[in-house]
């Protein structure tokens, strides 16, 4: 009779801890401590999370930090991880830098891209958001830039968030109802003289967006097209800075016009911030819209230019410029 009694027992014990276990897994607000990369962690089954790319910097900083207030897991993907300093330091001041995770994260190399979506599963076992935000900016003449820099403005812009997108993909249909969120550019609208390269990777972008939009539908992921103007964020800095034509080109005259319309637009430029907030409220839309277009200023060029017949459009832009 006691050995019967003892054996009960024993089978009830086991029982209860299958299923704690198992209410654990189904996301019952539980939280479990897993151990991934070496380090130990508390994660809630159902806690939301995301992906940043080109986050040591710009509108990705912004992003990761205004997602991170938002209640996001955020894993924070750079290049050069040890410049991570700025986004760290802002992300404490706002008492959010627990929810940052940095990783590794070059989208032109297809080793770390895969090692990312390894790394993304493991430490945040799902991904509700992807923002893919890692981008270039080469400036010149089309008939001026050199080959490999158009490689390589491609590379980066168009074939390099493919790569992420093919990785994340995976783990975005297992998590459900997800969002990928593309940051384009009004360049992915009006192709600006002198911005060729960076026009035409963007409005690569915007076709990647369109079909991806109506290939992930049924599947439950939202795919959304941010297309931000012009804002004082490093990526102009780094290349339009260097804007050079050859001695003796054909366009020395507008590569002046086109450097002092930039410089104009830059002094006037408004606050990053303003895209990285728009950037978290999409997160945690239910049913989002698939373009959005900021500032003002910006909506009204993609108007103007909607309306306008394309010759007229394109005399208006090159009459502006010789204004400069």
């Amino acid at each position: 009779m006691y050995d019967q009694f003892t054996d009960i027992r024993k089978r009830f014990i086991r029982g209860f801890r299958v299923a704690a276990r198992y209410k654990a897994k189904q996301g019952t607000g539980d939280c479990m401590i897993e151990k991934a990369g070496g380090m130990e962690f508390m994660k809630a089954a159902n806690q939301k999370t995301a992906l940043v790319t080109g986050a040591s910097s710009g509108f990705g900083l912004l992003i990761s930090i205004e997602l991170a207030k938002g209640g996001y897991d955020v894993a924070a993907g750079m290049r050069r991880p040890e410049a991570a300093g700025e986004l760290l330091q802002q992300a404490a001041k706002f008492g959010v830098a627990e929810r940052i995770r940095v990783i590794e994260l070059d989208i032109c190399s297809e080793e770390q891209v895969q090692a990312a979506a390894r790394s993304v599963e493991q430490e945040l076992g799902r991904l509700d958001v992807l923002v893919n935000n890692a981008g270039i900016a080469v400036g010149g003449f089309v008939e001026e830039v050199p080959l490999s820099e158009w490689r390589r403005q491609l590379e980066t812009n168009v074939i390099g968030t493919v790569s992420v997108t093919q990785s994340m993909l995976p783990l975005m249909r297992r998590t459900g109802k997800s969002k990928m969120i593309l940051i384009s550019s009004i360049s992915g609208v009006v192709g600006f003289p002198g911005y060729g390269p960076y026009a035409a990777s963007k409005f690569a972008v915007e076709g990647l967006g369109e079909s991806l939009a109506m290939e992930l539908m049924p599947l439950g992921i939202d795919v959304v097209l941010v297309q931000p103007g012009a804002y004082g964020t490093p990526i102009w800095g780094k290349s339009f800075g260097e804007l050079k034509v050859r001695e003796g080109s054909p366009y020395s005259g507008m590569l002046k016009r086109v450097l002092a319309y930039s410089e104009r637009t830059a002094k006037k430029s408004g606050d990053p911030l303003e895209v990285a907030r728009l950037v978290a409220r999409i997160a945690g839309m239910k049913h989002p819209s698939f373009r959005y277009r900021l500032p003002r200023s910006t909506r009204l060029t993609g108007r103007i230019k909607a309306w306008l017949p394309d010759r007229f459009f394109q005399r208006l832009i090159v009459r502006l410029l010789g204004r400069e």
